[in-house]
């Protein structure tokens, strides 16, 4: 039987430190799909996160690769997607929001909007997904509230439409008045936030008298925001024009499940997606589905590779056989599989907004399109501009054919964009990444899964350009500019810095020299 349950597929995005992992944990927990919160740090005897996975994740405390987690809350199928927290991953990012339906915006009290939630904003604007946003670290001191606000507006243009409202400054967290309703909803701590923090719900005359004039501040303030007619508006919120306000710490599970609630209220169900032929896909239409991830090393028994694929319409019966929109190519689903963290269990059906993982589907890569009936293609998933550059050798020459192997599966994943030339040859490939932690992870994944140690040796160049053919063989030859080509035939025009890029595109104006997403100007 399919399941027919309302659907909610969001992604959490904000700063590195924020605490992404560690609300993603406390909703799991209060959608008792988990018995006890982990920790990022694993600290104490507290377990670690079940969306941190890699070893790298677990010793660093941060998330390296994004987890998808399914569970079911008040009748409805939500899926989260943890975007990795580290701001030297946003590609991976990019690409998880292109999966997502809403996004949850989470602001640490205590610094405000940080460069990484600002840049994560403007591509949830650019796709026009809605965002709420949370307020998190409230049980330590930090900004006030309406400091807070006013921050939001200044800074991402969007109007705060708090839902809830603070009871005590933060670092002293009493509870929220819930806007909606009036009520004080009370906290009280539990042992190292790990499990469920009790909440009850109180109407204005039975406030206790030790939280008396933090209520009267919290009314006086909601009062204001009253007068201001800073209240939700849901078509106002659905086009990008408002995010709602919540106030938490999920740390100590206060506020979590105000934003479950919050997320099954107002967060959008999925729609009816375009094409690149400009046909519309409906979602209660025939299947189709598309790649927006691909991860190796989830099994240390074996050998695995999962393409993470969103469902965009129709049911999904496992064993269908689906057609490979690049190739025209089909190919049998009996190894899908649903996914919580680095858990994984066969999965029979799924609809419209589900996460669902093909195992060992060799031929998909991110951004592909599968589909049945009448044929669909999506547009393909953006690429972020790489600022970091190496070549990269075999460090055992003895063993190229692992080290081609590694580098090909490594460039399908998306860890790092893999950039060739004839010039350097296919034995020195340039890898090309956001951040230079991936190359650690690269470095990582080809000694421990590809018995191939590898070599690096850094480039000077910073800022990579789109050219085309002409392009290419217009900039041969010129100084302090070099040209690749992307394993998708993509010709990349690398300059030493911006400075030399300004200039050659001002003394070439008949020149394709085009800015990637999130690159410099």
């Amino acid at each position: 039987m399919p399941d027919t349950r309302p659907r909610r597929t969001f992604a959490v995005i904000s700063h590195p430190d924020a605490g992404k992992s560690t609300l993603t944990e406390a909703l799991a927990l209060h959608a008792r799909v988990i018995t006890e919160a982990g920790a990022v740090h694993g600290k104490g005897d507290r377990r670690a996160t079940v969306s941190d996975w890699m070893a790298m994740e677990k010793a660093r405390g941060i998330s390296i690769t994004s987890a998808a987690l399914q569970f079911v809350y008040r009748d409805h199928v939500i899926n989260l997607v943890d975007t990795p927290g580290h701001s030297d991953f946003s590609e991976d990012t990019y690409r998880v929001l292109s999966a997502v339906d809403s996004a949850v915006m989470l602001v640490d009290a205590g610094k405000g909007l940080e460069p990484q939630t600002l840049k994560l904003f403007k591509v949830c604007a650019l796709r026009g997904i809605p965002v709420m946003t949370v307020i998190n670290k409230w049980d330590r001191p930090g900004l006030s509230a309406l400091e807070l606000m006013d921050l939001i507006q200044q800074k991402i243009g969007l109007r705060p439409t708090p839902l809830t409202w603070p009871v005590g400054e933060a670092g002293d967290f009493r509870g929220v008045l819930d806007r909606r309703t009036g009520e004080f909803v009370k906290y009280t701590r539990t042992a190292g936030g790990a499990t469920r923090a009790p909440e009850r719900r109180l109407g204005p005359t039975e406030v206790e008298e030790a939280d008396a004039d933090l209520w009267a501040a919290a009314v006086e303030e909601h009062e204001l925001l009253e007068l201001d007619e800073a209240d939700h508006d849901q078509d106002r919120f659905l086009a990008g024009e408002t995010t709602p306000v919540m106030f938490a710490s999920a740390l100590q599970n206060f506020g979590v499940a105000q934003l479950l609630d919050l997320l099954l209220d107002i967060a959008p169900d999925p729609s009816p997606t375009e094409g690149v032929d400009g046909s519309v896909r409906k979602v209660e239409d025939d299947f189709s589905a598309f790649v927006f991830k691909v991860q190796s090393g989830m099994n240390n028994a074996h050998r695995d590779r999962l393409a993470y694929a969103r469902v965009v319409s129709g049911e999904f019966e496992r064993g269908m056989v689906v057609t490979h929109a690049s190739t025209g190519r089909p190919f049998a689903t009996k190894f899908a599989q649903s996914v919580f963290g680095r858990d994984t269990q066969a999965v029979e059906t799924a609809e419209p907004g589900d996460i669902i993982g093909f195992v060992n589907a060799q031929a998909l890569r991110v951004g592909d399109t599968v589909y049945v009936g009448d044929p669909i293609e999506y547009p393909p998933v953006p690429s972020f501009a790489p600022e970091h550059f190496v070549t990269a050798s075999a460090g055992d020459i003895g063993r190229y054919k692992q080290f081609r192997r590694g580098i090909e599966q490594l460039d399908q994943e998306g860890v790092v964009q893999v950039l060739r030339s004839d010039l350097r040859g296919d034995q020195n490939p340039v890898l090309a990444a956001v951040g230079p932690m991936q190359f650690e992870v690269v470095e990582d994944r080809m000694a421990n899964e590809f018995n191939s140690p590898i070599r690096f040796s850094r480039l000077d160049y910073q800022v990579a350009r789109r050219t085309d053919a002409a392009g290419a063989a217009a900039l041969a030859g010129m100084r302090g500019v070099e040209v690749l080509q992307r394993s998708d035939g993509t010709h990349l025009a690398l300059f030493v810095d911006q400075w030399r890029a300004m200039v050659t595109a001002r003394d070439n104006p008949d020149l394709v020299l085009e800015a990637l997403p999130a690159g410099g100007s």
